[in-house]
């Protein structure tokens, strides 16, 4: 196996990652309105991934790092032709992590209930534009014999895009909610599991509907994936019906992971085709960087990645325990001050 052949696995192993990982993140985020009936409990949701969100973002700093170190010209291309898109889901990102440091600084609920639908659109935004992203990718856009980008934004937006978004929105808020009934007791755990079988049922036709697409666009073995994603999240509905939250969980993470092998499936050898003209589009070897960088590159990730996995499992092995609403402290921040 080439080494760019191994370094497109590694990039897809480490979006891989953040989708499992961020993906709880983003449902959590998205629902906090919903399953937060009062002040309370949404300090409960935000605590359930408080300890662990931002180590999950470092799969996507990698991930585009990896992609800029490995595949230049995939990088150029992509960020340049998606400029805005990807500008909206830093955006989103930014102001995420602002809202949940400046959500407690002041004891008013006009300021919190602010920096709560600031989450929830910092949450729900990624979730439904990373669809939208990779949808583009499989399906491929206008690239000039130059490989620019000659399209815009509202290229962006054609129906399987736009499908993409929806399923990847609505698979994300279902691991959210599975995540939520390992994390959190009594009514609110309650009020998580009903939600998470409803919102199971809308992953599946949107999943189900985005991954036929994909199927009878490429053939192949995306046929399996696609049916062994489905099944996983039927398995993850019929867990969740039956209580049995960890392994519903664990369901919805495989059914993640089978999602985004599907796509990278589809996508090889290319890493982003041309509708053009599929002899303008970008593939593993014309996009990728010398054989020396590629080598360095991997021994780095050898040293290194072992570190990183070690560090955040432990980060999810301290913060394991289920938070209840007696494990939340009187509501503090700051007085406001009226003149």
């Amino acid at each position: 196996m080439a080494l760019t052949d191994i370094w497109f696995l590694l990039i897809a192993v480490l979006w891989t990652g953040y989708f499992v990982l961020e993906g709880f993140d983003f449902g959590v985020g998205t629902l906090l309105r919903v399953l937060g009936h009062d002040d309370t409990d949404r300090r409960v949701l935000i605590n359930t991934i408080g300890p662990v969100w931002d180590g999950n973002e470092v799969w996507l700093l990698v991930a585009g790092g990896a992609t800029f170190a490995a595949f230049p010209l995939w990088y150029s291309s992509l960020f340049s032709g998606f400029y805005l898109a990807l500008l909206l889901v830093l955006v989103a990102l930014i102001l995420r992590g602002v809202a949940f440091e400046f959500r407690g600084k002041l004891d008013s609920p006009r300021w919190r209930n602010t920096w709560d639908w600031i989450i929830v659109f910092g949450s729900a935004a990624p979730a439904l534009l990373w669809g939208v992203a990779f949808g583009n990718i499989v399906h491929g856009v206008p690239l000039d014999a130059q490989h620019h980008f000659t399209g815009t934004l509202f290229t962006l937006l054609n129906p399987y895009a736009l499908l993409g978004g929806l399923a990847t929105l609505s698979l994300f808020t279902f691991h959210g909610a599975v995540f939520l009934t390992l994390k959190t007791t009594d009514a609110l755990r309650d009020r998580a599991r009903t939600l998470a079988r409803a919102l199971g049922g809308t992953a599946i036709v949107f999943g189900g509907v985005f991954l036929a697409y994909t199927a009878i666009e490429h053939g192949g073995w995306a046929w399996l994936t696609s049916a062994l994603a489905a099944l996983l999240l039927v398995a993850a509905v019929l867990f969740a019906a039956a209580e049995r939250d960890g392994y519903a969980f664990a369901s919805t993470a495989a059914a993640i992971i089978a999602v985004t092998f599907t796509l990278f499936w589809s996508l090889y050898p290319n890493v982003l085709p041309s509708t053009t003209d599929p002899a303008f589009g970008l593939t593993t070897t014309n996009a990728s960087s010398t054989p020396y960088t590629l080598q360095i590159m991997t021994w780095v990730a050898v040293a290194f990645t072992p570190i990183v996995l070690a560090y955040q499992a432990w980060t999810y092995w301290v913060f394991r325990k289920r938070i209840s609403r007696a494990s939340i402290p009187a509501g503090g921040g700051l007085p406001v001050v009226r003149r």
